[in-house]
């Protein structure tokens, strides 16, 4: 009986992601614009016009009607079908690791990344409203699992590692070249995986951000140094595949 609830729940939760998707991508449009991460119904952005259930089923209504609005005809970003895939793939990639309430507990985590990715990718900022429940869930988790010492040094470490490269380089270059929100997303991360994990978070997230930089540096030239990029979203996949499948580099 107990298997059966299992599979059950990771049925409903993988059914759940383009759902949950849906409403990633509406809030990464609705926090920068200052409506929150919940602001009523979902309506056309062109011309107002309130959806019905049919134009919100994920993925499936974005197809039907073509990527445009079925009363204006205005486009409709591929970010509501992207982000619902994603979101699946999130639950998905999950279940090759985990099942039952710790698949629910990762999927969470993941989509949460995945949110804070987005909005990060948009607006360079990171908010705390999802970062540090992202801290206290990993926390909790690990106090269930009897290594919240480890957690509690994991996200400390995290923590501090960002702040202090955050403030060396404000006062090298007197500019602002790595957020706090970063380190506090480090720090959530440090939560969920000790601080033996850190290292390659680091890692993975600064060669993907490099990957993406370097191409640009050599397109832009000198201007290169005036661009920011978001470091959130590949700290935000380096945390996701770190938790999935362990740390890469063993302190």
């Amino acid at each position: 009986m107990t298997l059966i609830a299992s599979n059950a729940l990771d049925v409903f939760l993988v059914a759940s992601g383009p759902f949950v998707g849906s409403f990633v991508a509406t809030s990464a449009l609705r926090w920068p614009a200052g409506k929150g991460f919940v602001g009523g119904r979902s309506a056309c952005r062109s011309c107002q016009a309130m959806l019905s259930w049919r134009e919100l089923i994920p993925i499936v209504s974005w197809i039907a009607l073509r990527g445009r609005c079925r009363r204006c005809h205005a486009p409709i970003g591929a970010l509501y079908p992207l982000t619902e895939a994603a979101a699946l793939g999130v639950g998905v990639w999950a279940t090759l690791q985990f099942s039952g309430v710790e698949l629910a507990l990762v999927c969470v985590l993941g989509w949460t990344l995945l949110a804070l990715a987005l909005i990060d990718a948009r607006t360079k900022l990171l908010p705390d409203l999802l970062t540090l429940p992202v801290l206290v869930l990993g926390l909790a988790v690990a106090g269930a699992q009897g290594w919240l010492v480890e957690s509690l040094i994991g996200a400390a470490i995290g923590f501090a590692v960002f702040a202090l490269v955050a403030a060396g380089y404000r006062r090298w270059r007197g500019c602002d070249g790595l957020g706090l929100g970063d380190a506090k997303l480090l720090g959530a991360a440090g939560a969920w995986v000790g601080w033996v994990g850190l290292p390659g978070i680091v890692l993975m997230a600064s060669l993907a951000a490099l990957v993406v930089a370097l191409p640009m540096a050599r397109r832009l030239g000198g201007r290169s140094r005036h661009v920011e990029i978001a470091f959130g979203p590949y700290l935000a996949a380096a945390t996701w595949i770190t938790v999935v499948h362990g740390p890469i580099v063993a302190a």
